[in-house]
């Protein structure tokens, strides 16, 4: 069995956010099994949530941008390649701004923070996709 992982304990990382310019702290916090990585607006009125999922993609102009209910996170791009690259499949991470700061624009940051906490096995199979056929994307 090929189990999910979460974070063995809290990583938080502060810098600006590169297009806004913003001061951001991120707070990554271990997640339950089948949680996901959900990214959490702290400063907006209610905290919403946006999951980490292809159909939450609203935008790839410059930066990859989730978005839900008319609420967006930017320049999540190199926290999910490092989430993804280590093995994280659950992780609520708490963003008090519209995007992830860019740090040395890099993944290497988050690996980092990311290995000196450690992650965990968590007791669920983790979910993986099989590409079955050849997918062709084309732009124009």
């Amino acid at each position: 069995m090929l189990a999910q992982r979460t974070l063995k304990r809290a990583v938080s990382m502060t810098g600006n956010g590169l297009h806004s310019g913003q001061p951001v702290r991120v707070r990554l916090v271990p997640a339950p099994a089948g949680n996901g990585i959900v990214f959490q607006r702290t400063d907006l009125e209610g905290e919403p949530s946006i999951e980490a999922a292809y159909d939450r993609v609203v935008d790839t102009q410059l930066c990859t941008t989730l978005g839900a209910d008319g609420v967006r996170i930017g320049t999540v791009e190199h926290l999910m390649s490092a989430l993804y690259g280590i093995g994280v499949d659950n992780v609520q991470v708490l963003v008090d701004g519209p995007e992830i700061p860019i740090l040395d624009g890099s993944s290497q940051p988050w690996i980092q923070a990311i290995l000196k906490a450690g992650t965990r096995r968590q007791h669920r199979c983790r979910r993986l996709m099989v590409v079955r056929r050849a997918v062709t994307v084309r732009d124009g």
